[in-house]
């Protein structure tokens, strides 16, 4: 009983830190990546459409992105929807491609981006908190109706508290891999 708790519970954690390093995929670190773009929402006939369903993306040189449409009704749309998102970036077209210039990052603009990993990061923990929390109770709750023993309560709370640490420290990785990347020029 324990031992499945404890499975769903490493499930879960594991699946918080791969929403964390996809998060932080799309942030942008002065080269250009498809990852960049594939969360833009664009407004498509009425509907909210994520980029990478309406368009191929490509990477062709370091500082630059090319969106190419499948249909090519929706560029304006898809222009719109860049212009409209955080990345601040201005696209430009040529009628069959929007082209994506990616600029260097201000030094600036490096600090605010390393604070947003933090943020993100520490969201991420919060969450790894919470889903420990819940597991928690679940293992009172065993031993309250005296499913477990008290030992095997604690021995629980101990698993638990070690597969936290080993998932926090797995974000705090991925955390100063992300810091050295945004920060080093």
């Amino acid at each position: 009983m324990i031992k499945d708790l404890l499975r769903e519970t490493e499930d879960s954690m594991r699946k918080a830190v791969k929403a964390l390093e996809s998060d932080l995929r799309g942030l942008r670190v002065g080269r250009a990546s498809p990852a960049l773009v594939e969360r833009v929402m664009v407004e498509y006939y009425g509907t909210l459409t994520p980029l990478n369903q309406l368009a191929i993306t490509s990477a062709p040189e370091p500082q630059l992105l090319t969106i190419r449409p499948y249909d090519p009704g929706s560029l304006s749309d898809i222009e719109r929807a860049i212009l409209q998102s955080d990345l601040g970036l201005t696209p430009s077209n040529d009628g069959r491609i929007i082209r994506l210039p990616i600029p260097r990052l201000t030094e600036e603009r490096r600090q605010q981006l390393a604070k947003l990993v933090r943020q993100r990061v520490e969201e991420g923990k919060v969450s790894l908190r919470n889903i420990r929390r819940e597991a928690m109770n679940d293992l009172r709750e065993f031993e309250k109706e005296k499913l477990i023993p008290e030992d095997a309560l604690y021995r629980g709370k101990d698993k638990l508290q070690d597969l936290t640490d080993r998932y926090t420290d797995q974000m705090d990785e991925i955390n100063s891999r992300k810091q050295q990347e945004i920060l080093a020029e």
